[in-house]
Order: structure tokens, then C-alpha cells, then sequence
């Protein structure tokens, strides 16, 4: 039997991991299709400086290439001790300023680099932050999601991505790859910033 959805919506993401944890979160009610639906494989530029310009930027640069309503995300991990590093550079902390670790892999290099500038700092306080950008119809809307917690002396835990293995929200006792999904979708910065969107679309 055929699907009928109320609207179809690319998410401006090739990391299925994210398409997983979105696609959960809005349900069933609208199609939501990642760049390899699209055989979008490029790098979609975020050259800003805040993570508010660059989701802006990925959104519009998707809907001007496909004509599309679509959405995009841009996350930033911000640890107080760190001046709000890694900041927009989550996503690549291994292969900025310094150190570099681009021998590794880049989830490992990051976090590793990261728990490397941690040493020794007692406050360990940070928070995850999501901004999402939709575009429907050629007019751009916003929603933003953010988590408190701090980061663990070491990574624990295998479910997630990212940096899930070194952050523990408050009020919980493992981090976010000590989760199922269901958990995480309940708390985590994107699920907030998801569910603003969700929101918005089914009053559409």
C-alpha cells in the first residue's frame, strides 16, 4: 500500500546517524530525505563563525541547488574552560589549530584532542548546542535546541556518535553513548531544536 505523506523535506545531511535521530523524532507524518537520496555527495560549504549562520548557509545552499524545502542543522559542542571551543569547529577539532591529529580518525582525533586540553581543568562544565534552519517555500525559520552537562575524564559508552562518549548531561549518570535512542531523543539538544521543528511542520 502506498505512503502519503504531508510534506516531503530534505534534511541537508549525509551522516545517517543524524538522519536516524531526526527522522524519529518528526515521525511519520512527512518523508524526510538525506543527501544520498539526492546522489547529493559535495561538501556543502559552513565557512561562519556561529553555528546560527552556518545551518542558514547549508539550508539555502541545498534549496537553491534542488529547488527543495529543506532543512539544515549545525551543532557545536561549548565548554566554558575552553572559551566555547570547539565551538563550529566540532565537527573538524582534530584538524584545527593546535594540536592536529590528522593521522587519526576524525571522531577519535576529536575527542581525543579534546580530553587532551581538558587535562588538569577541574570545571568540566559545558553544553551541546543545536540551531536548525528550515526553508519552505523560499522563507527561512530557525529553532534552536541546547543541553547542559560536562565532559567525562574518559570516553565510555558505544552508542551515539561524536563526542556522545565524553558528555553526560545533567541529571544523568552516563553520557549520551551510554543511551538508547529513545533516551537520547528525549534530552539531547537536537531532539529540543528537532522538536521546535516538528512542531512548526505539523501545523503546516
Amino acid at each position: 500500500m502506498a505512503l502519503f505523506y504531508a510534506m516531503e523535506i530534505v534534511f541537508a545531511t549525509n551522516n545517517i546517524h543524524k538522519l536516524k535521530e531526526v527522522s524519529a523524532i518528526l515521525g511519520k507524518k512527512h518523508r524526510i530525505l538525506g543527501l544520498t537520496d539526492l546522489d547529493i555527495n559535495e561538501e556543502i560549504p559552513e565557512n561562519h563563525n556561529t553555528l546560527e549562520e552556518n545551518a542558514s548557509q547549508k539550508a539555502w545552499f541545498i534549496y537553491r541547488s534542488t529547488g527543495r524545502n529543506c532543512f539544515a542543522d549545525d551543532t557545536g559542542l561549548e565548554v566554558n574552560a575552553l572559551d566555547g571551543e570547539p565551538g563550529v569547529y566540532s565537527a573538524r577539532y582534530s584538524r584545527v589549530g593546535d594540536p592536529v591529529f590528522p593521522e587519526m580518525n576524525i571522531v577519535k582525533g576529536n575527542i581525543r584532542k579534546l580530553l587532551m586540553k581538558m587535562e588538569g581543568i577541574a570545571d568540566r562544565r559545558a553544553q551541546f548546542r543545536t540551531v536548525i534552519s528550515l526553508i519552505i517555500n523560499g522563507i527561512e525559520y530557525k529553532f534552536e535546541g541546547m543541553i547542559k552537562g560536562e565532559i567525562t575524564m574518559k570516553p565510555s559508552g558505544s552508542e551515539g556518535f561524536g563526542y556522545d562518549p565524553v558528555f553526560k548531561p545533567e541529571g544523568h549518570d552516563g553520557t549520551f553513548a551510554e543511551m538508547d535512542l529513545e533516551t537520547k531523543n528525549r534530552i539531547s539538544h537536537r531532539a529540543l531544536a528537532t522538536a521546535g521543528l516538528a512542531q512548526f511542520l505539523n501545523k503546516m
